[in-house]
């Protein structure tokens, strides 16, 4: 789900010289897989409901190998652009598998199982940085052969959950197919939106802004360092709910906090003078992200029947992704009309509120088992 996406970073000058790409392209580059994540999370579930969780994760793996392996041969901006928005496609067509895939075969762990897989996905964030030097001297520098070389791993994976899944043989494995479409009108789908929607804006903006701010304050030696802690920084609150995730299932506490531990991340970045305090609060934000992205994950399967958790989830992420999306425009004007890249933490800020509050008015108990509709909570 992350690896195909961060195997760009390392390689991105690489790109750039090579297809000869402007600033703006380059923004487009990045921007495809969160747009990709936001448009395709419906017409994902829309799969789910015909194929089924499983099939659909197998085809989205397939699908975003053989993008990821096409950018090796683009010549172009265009074509790299059409091969990113195929492996996007493919991404966008796991996510909303993943949660009823989880209700299916852990239906007794499901905080515990959705910490395991986004702790899968944040170490994916991680390898193909900590990677990208020794792939490029082996490949003599090619950036082609660096991002085809990573669809291998997503095709072994696609085939170990083809030939190893579990057999579904209770009923708590049976899934009927009944909608897709999210239920729009439903508090609880847009209330854990929002909530997804702070972590994600947060982590894919500060990716974005805080090499701009560091640099526009002549402090770009720390860039490196920085990025790293915000990256790495999500590796404790992973770990932290492996262990602990079946306890702070349904809860809004530890939502809370985590917003809380965000904010402060975020004004020691705006606001810190020394290398320590910024790259700490790089940390806080990493550390914040993760433990929201895993709670807010495990809470579609946690909250509505079996039958409904695809199109929950689908529906979530295209809030939580779309936010993401808005809030990186906005903060992309907000740095351009104050002249100062620290003015596009303002609405990154704000929309990172959602977090501290939106818990507080959202009540996570599984309308299944009440026998009420989610549209309720």
């Amino acid at each position: 789900m992350r690896l195909t996406v961060l195997a760009v970073p390392p390689v991105l000058s690489l790109i750039i010289f090579d297809l000869k790409l402007s600033g703006t392209q380059v923004g487009i580059l990045n921007a495809i897989p969160v747009c990709l994540f936001a448009l395709i999370a419906i017409p994902g579930s829309a799969l789910i409901a015909r194929v089924g969780a499983v099939p659909a994760l197998i085809v989205g793996l397939v699908i975003t190998a053989a993008g990821s392996f096409l950018r090796g041969f683009a010549y172009d901006s265009a074509v790299l652009y059409i091969s990113t928005i195929v492996m996007a496609a493919g991404i966008a067509t796991m996510q909303p598998a993943l949660p009823p895939t989880v209700r299916q075969w852990v239906p007794n762990r499901i905080g515990f199982a959705t910490a395991v897989y986004t702790n899968g996905l944040l170490f994916g964030e991680i390898f193909p940085v900590i990677l990208a030097t020794v792939i490029l001297t082996s490949f003599d520098g090619s950036w082609r052969a660096c991002l085809m070389l990573w669809s291998a791993p997503v095709v072994a994976v696609a085939l170990v959950i083809f030939f190893f899944q579990p057999t579904q043989t209770t009923s708590a494995t049976i899934v009927t197919r009944r909608s897709w479409m999210p239920d729009w009108r439903a508090p609880i789908l847009w209330k854990i939106g929002l909530i997804m929607g702070a972590a994600n804006q947060l982590y894919f903006c500060t990716n974005t802004f805080l090499p701009g701010h560091l640099l526009a304050t002549q402090r770009s030696e720390w860039i490196g360092v920085a990025l790293t802690a915000l990256n790495v920084g999500q590796l404790p609150a992973s770990f932290l709910l492996l262990a602990s995730a079946n306890h702070w299932e349904r809860k809004a506490w530890p939502l809370m906090l985590a917003g809380v531990i965000a904010l402060s991340g975020v004004a020691a970045v705006v606001f810190g003078e020394s290398q320590m305090v910024v790259v700490t609060g790089a940390a806080l934000i990493g550390f914040s992200c993760a433990a929201v992205l895993t709670i807010t994950l495990a809470l579609p399967a946690l909250l509505v029947g079996p039958d409904e958790v695809p199109s929950l989830a689908a529906g979530m992420l295209a809030i939580g992704y779309g936010i993401a999306m808005i809030s990186s425009v906005v903060g992309g004007l907000a740095w351009d009309a104050a002249g100062k890249p620290a003015f596009a933490f303002v609405p990154v800020g704000i929309a990172l509120l959602s977090a501290v509050f939106v818990p507080l008015i959202t009540t996570f108990t599984n309308s299944h088992d009440n026998g009420h509709s989610s549209a309720g909570k």
